[in-house]
């Protein structure tokens, strides 16, 4: 007769929380202009944002690990991004939502931020005046299959969504 006794499944902690975080968003959104209206449409009932984890938004940074900016991010405002940035936990992830967020938009003057990765290091950047939905979903996919690589790039280079690959 054997000696049969029962399995048990071993991994390192590091790695099932990482397996958990993948398919999990907990976003934080910090909406200032028009892109906020376009972000509330998204995660409403006629898209399936649940399908990302992210169906529950964060009103707090602490809980957050997904810092969406929506909109036109003034110089008075920055101090303030920075600081909901450093509140949240690592792992952290910033999508830029809209071109006032990426590049400052069409506001080119002298207290609108020309683009809030001066302050904070973007992972992701949405093009359009507002972004589609189907856009912010395109960026939580490539978010979830691409987090190492952005890890590895944060910092040195923009990574546009359109460089990620599903």
């Amino acid at each position: 007769m054997k000696n049969e006794s029962p399995g048990f499944f071993t991994s390192k902690l590091e790695d099932l929380i990482a397996w958990g975080r993948k398919n999990s968003f907990w976003p934080f959104p910090f909406g200032t202009a028009c892109c906020a209206i376009e972000f509330m449409g998204a995660v409403s009932a006629r898209h399936d944002v649940s399908r990302f984890g992210a169906e529950l938004v964060r009103f707090s940074p602490r809980q957050a690990d997904l810092l969406m900016v929506m909109g036109t991010v003034t110089y008075k405002q920055a101090p303030i991004l920075k600081r909901i940035y450093d509140q949240m936990c690592d792992p952290k992830w910033v999508v830029a939502f809209g071109v006032c967020a990426s590049t400052g938009g069409f506001y080119d003057n002298y207290h609108t931020l020309q683009g809030i990765d001066e302050v904070i290091p973007v992972d992701i950047y949405i093009p359009g005046c507002p972004p589609r939905p189907e856009q912010l979903f395109d960026a939580l996919l490539k978010l979830q299959n691409n987090k190492d690589l952005l890890l590895a790039k944060r910092g040195k280079e923009k990574v546009m969504l359109e460089d990620l690959s599903l």
